[in-house]
C-alpha cells in the first residue's frame, strides 16, 4: 500500500514540469513544424488574421534549390566548416593544454583558472572583446607596428575571400562517394572479422545500390551548364573560429586533464618501462583510454558549434554574409522580413542537425548504462 502511495505522489510531484515541457517545448517544436510547411509571411506578413495556406514540404525544396536562397546553402556550409575547425581546434588545443597541466608545473592551480575562464564568459562577452582584437585599424593588426614592422592589411570580420570552393551541384555525388566508401569499409570489417552473415548481405545490396548511383550521375547525368553554384570557406570566419576555440579549449582542458588524472600511475610506470617516450604515452596509451571523454566533448562541442548566433552577432552583426550562420539567417527571415514560414524551416532543420549529435549520444549513453 506504501509503495502504490509512494507511486502517485512522484507522478503528482512530476506531472506539472511534464505538462509543461510538453506545451512550451515540444507543443512549441510541433507548432514550427507546421508553420514550416505553410506559406505563412508571402504577403501576409503581420496581419492580424493572416490567411495561410498549407504549401507541404516547397519552402524546404526552396531552401535547397531556389536561386533566392542561395546565401542559406552558403550558411549551411559555414556551418560544416564552423563545426569542422571549432570541433578540432577545441579538441587539440584542449587536449594539449591538459597534457602541459598533467606534468604538474609550477602555478598549476593559476594556469588551470586562466584556462578554463573564457568558458564562464557568454557569447556576447567573448564576441565584443575578440571584435576589438580584429578591428582592422587595431587589435592585431597593429601589433607588428610595436617593434617596428609594418602593420597587417587582413579584414578579419570583412574579408570576402574565399577558399575551397566547390559546385553545390556536385553535393549528391560527394554524398554518394562518401557513402559508398563508408559502406565500403564496414564491409571490408564484417569480412575481416567473419560476422553477422546478414548484416554483410544488406550493407553489400546498399554499396552496390550507391556504387550504381555514382556511376549513374558521373557518366548518365544530364549536364547542368550555365548552373553552376559556387561555395567555399569565407576567410572572415577565421576571427569567429579563433574566438569560439578560445572559449571552448579551456572547457575541453578540464575534461581530459580530469581523465588522465584518473588514469592509473601503473599504466603510465608500465610504458616507461616498456622504453615508451611520454609523447607515444600520450599518444598511444592515454587517448584511446580516454575515447569516452573524446566522444562527450566531441557532442557537446558539435552541439554548441550549431548555436553560435550570439557570437557572430556581436563579432560580425547579421548582414556580414561572409561569417553568416542559418541561425543568422533564421532571425533575419523571421524578424525582419517576416517571413515565418521559411524562418520556421531553417529552424527545423537546424534541430535535425542537432538531434543528429545528441540522439546517438543519448543512446550510446542508455547502452552503456543497461550493460
Amino acid at each position: 500500500m506504501k509503495i502504490k502511495k509512494d507511486y502517485i505522489i512522484s507522478i503528482v510531484v512530476i506531472l506539472p514540469s511534464v505538462i509543461l515541457l510538453g506545451i512550451f517545448v515540444y507543443g512549441f517544436i510541433l507548432n514550427t513544424v507546421f508553420v514550416s510547411l505553410t506559406d505563412w509571411g508571402k504577403g501576409a506578413g503581420l496581419k492580424i488574421n493572416p490567411v495561410i495556406n498549407f504549401v507541404g514540404f516547397a519552402n524546404y525544396s526552396d531552401l535547397f534549390t531556389s536561386i533566392i536562397w542561395q546565401r542559406f546553402r552558403q550558411d549551411m556550409v559555414n556551418a560544416v566548416f564552423y563545426w569542422l575547425f571549432i570541433l578540432s581546434g577545441s579538441l587539440i588545443l584542449g587536449f594539449f593544454l591538459a597534457v602541459l597541466l598533467d606534468r604538474y608545473p609550477r602555478g598549476e592551480s593559476f594556469f588551470r583558472t586562466l584556462f578554463l575562464y573564457p568558458f564562464a564568459l557568454s557569447f556576447i562577452v567573448t564576441g565584443t572583446i575578440w571584435r576589438w582584437l580584429f578591428a582592422p585599424n587595431g587589435g592585431f593588426n597593429v601589433l607588428p607596428t610595436l617593434i617596428k614592422l609594418p602593420r597587417i592589411e587582413f579584414l578579419w570580420m570583412s574579408s570576402r575571400t574565399s577558399i575551397l570552393n566547390f559546385n553545390w551541384q556536385d553535393i549528391p555525388l560527394i554524398i554518394t562517394v562518401f557513402i559508398s566508401l563508408i559502406l565500403f569499409f564496414v564491409i571490408l570489417r564484417l569480412i575481416i572479422l567473419k560476422k553477422n552473415e546478414i548484416k554483410l548481405i544488406i550493407y553489400s545490396i546498399l554499396f552496390i545500390i550507391f556504387f550504381i548511383s555514382f556511376f549513374i550521375e558521373l557518366f548518365f547525368a544530364p549536364p547542368m551548364i550555365n548552373l553552376k553554384e559556387m561555395h567555399g570557406f569565407n576567410l572572415a570566419s577565421i576571427g569567429i573560429i579563433i574566438a569560439a576555440v578560445w572559449q571552448y579549449s579551456g572547457y575541453t582542458m578540464a575534461l581530459y586533464l580530469a581523465g588522465l588524472r584518473g588514469l592509473p600511475v601503473s599504466l603510465y610506470e608500465a610504458a616507461k618501462i616498456d622504453g615508451a617516450s611520454d609523447m607515444k604515452f600520450y599518444l598511444k596509451i592515454a587517448i584511446p583510454n580516454l575515447w569516452p571523454i573524446t566522444l562527450s566533448a566531441i557532442i557537446i562541442i558539435s552541439h554548441i558549434s550549431l548555436k553560435i548566433f550570439a557570437l557572430i552577432f556581436a563579432m560580425a552583426g547579421t548582414d556580414n554574409a561572409g561569417t553568416s550562420h542559418p541561425s543568422v539567417l533564421m532571425y533575419l527571415t523571421t524578424f525582419r522580413a517576416n517571413n515565418f514560414a521559411f524562418g520556421a524551416s531553417i529552424a527545423v532543420l537546424l534541430l535535425i542537425l542537432s538531434s543528429l549529435f545528441t540522439i546517438p549520444y543519448l543512446i550510446y549513453l542508455y547502452k552503456q548504462r543497461t550493460k
